[in-house]
């Protein structure tokens, strides 16, 4: 089989420091041998400002495969769970 990060797409999580539900995505997105920038949105105040105007929202963790806004831990575990999350990491 070839090398997986080869044809993954860029992989960003917004993340930041004590948060659950960002470390639950990481741990996800481990699970399944992806590489990701995290960008911690609570020690950059200007990535903070990004984030919310790219996605619209001041929650995180905000998640992006390629140009697909996946949105927080909750979205990108329902696409794990309809076993579409694979589809998007592998294309």
């Amino acid at each position: 089989m070839s090398d997986i990060s080869m044809s993954q797409p860029k992989i960003v999580v917004y993340s930041g420091r004590f948060c659950g539900y960002c470390t639950a995505a990481e741990r996800l997105l481990q699970s399944k041998n992806a590489t990701y920038e995290l960008i911690k949105v609570d020690e950059d105040p200007a990535m903070f400002e990004h984030m919310m105007k790219i996605t619209g929202r001041r929650t995180i963790p905000q998640i992006f495969i390629g140009e697909y806004h996946v949105g927080g831990f909750d979205d990108l575990a329902a696409l794990n769970q309809s076993g579409k999350l694979d589809g998007l990491l592998n294309p």
